[in-house]
């Protein structure tokens, strides 16, 4: 793979373009450059992936940082979810991540609604527990990790009581609850 592919430059003219899955008429830019990493796939897989893995870099980029053991926590997901190797779950990863935090601001509605109207309400649950399993990576999920993952569940069109469910799953990594827990139990 060429850098210029990579970046999504034009190739040199001396160079035939990759053939590149078919991308529908109303994917984001986000959407088909990760599509185009994943070739070995049929392309509505490829952009139901490609949204999957966007849609966590906007939990895991949440609080601002995308750290280590969210990437690697990602990549895992991918790979699990996608039946991908672990290579190109690496790839769809980082450039999720990139685009994330690129275009993070105009992209996140966008494709979070678009991957919706494809999804089941089994695919969608299981992305909001693994947005907030992203969030929770660090034992601690922030105010700010938590009014992400609320706008993710709600343009999941999941329900509030649906939402509150899986948010009670993970009540003793809200970083809040922490802090109550220690000032009930002050040193210990």
């Amino acid at each position: 793979m060429t850098l210029r592919r990579f970046f999504g430059g034009s190739p040199a003219p001396s160079q035939a373009p990759t053939p590149q899955p078919a991308s529908a008429p109303s994917d984001t830019e986000t959407v088909r450059r990760i599509v185009g990493e994943l070739e070995s796939l049929p392309p509505d897989r490829a952009r139901h992936l490609a949204g999957f893995a966007y849609i966590l870099g906007r939990a895991a980029n949440s609080d601002m940082v995308i750290t280590n053991g969210e990437t690697a926590l990602m990549e895992k997901i991918v790979m699990d979810h996608g039946g991908i190797p672990e290579a190109e779950a690496v790839l769809v990863v980082e450039i999720a991540k990139q685009q994330e935090r690129l275009f993070g601001g105009t992209e996140d509605y966008l494709v979070t609604r678009q991957w919706t109207e494809n999804a089941t309400l089994e695919e969608r649950l299981a992305l909001l527990r693994c947005c907030f399993l992203i969030d929770a990576v660090d034992d601690t999920i922030t105010a700010e990790e938590s009014a992400v993952l609320n706008e993710i569940g709600n343009e999941l069109l999941l329900d509030s009581a649906t939402i509150a469910k899986i948010r009670g799953e993970f009540t003793d990594r809200y970083a809040v609850v922490q802090a109550m827990r220690a000032e009930n139990h002050p040193g210990g």
